[in-house]
């Protein structure tokens, strides 16, 4: 049963601390599964990665069905201004992961960008595609 101030996390399966930021990832999680399709059993929140000899943590992964990443999530508090740190603190992440898709939200606004493997960049996308439009099982 949830404590007063706790939110549900179905990918870790556990209630955690309800702050700002973590009200933004549930809220998104639940939109990339409910809208995107995305199925819970293929996504991880608080993935650890290390970079270096730095420990890191993805607020959210997706996950090809082959159970290959696809793509980062990096959640904000909705008075966090998204801006140039947030991308890179996600390309960074990237650099691990290496997935074709990149997302950063604070809940109001929210970014995509997709790899261009013939620019060798990312570039802005639109819109966030469905788990079945990407090739998830590469």
């Amino acid at each position: 049963m949830a404590e007063r101030g706790e939110i549900f996390d179905p990918l870790r399966k556990k209630y955690v601390a309800l702050t700002p930021e973590e009200q933004v990832r549930q809220g998104f999680i639940r939109w990339l599964n409910e809208r995107r399709g995305y199925p819970l059993a293929l996504m991880a929140s608080e993935y650890c990665i290390k970079l270096g000899k730095k420990d890191y943590r993805c607020d959210i992964v997706c996950f090809s069905n082959s159970l290959r990443p696809v793509m980062i999530v990096e959640c904000k508090a909705p008075s966090v201004t998204l801006d140039q740190n947030t991308l890179e603190q996600v390309c960074r992440y990237n650099m691990v992961l290496k997935v074709k898709y990149l997302t950063i939200t604070n809940g109001v606004v929210t970014f995509a960008f997709e790899f261009d493997g013939s620019q060798g960049r990312y570039r802005f996308i639109s819109d966030i595609p469905n788990y079945a439009e990407h090739r998830v099982s590469r």
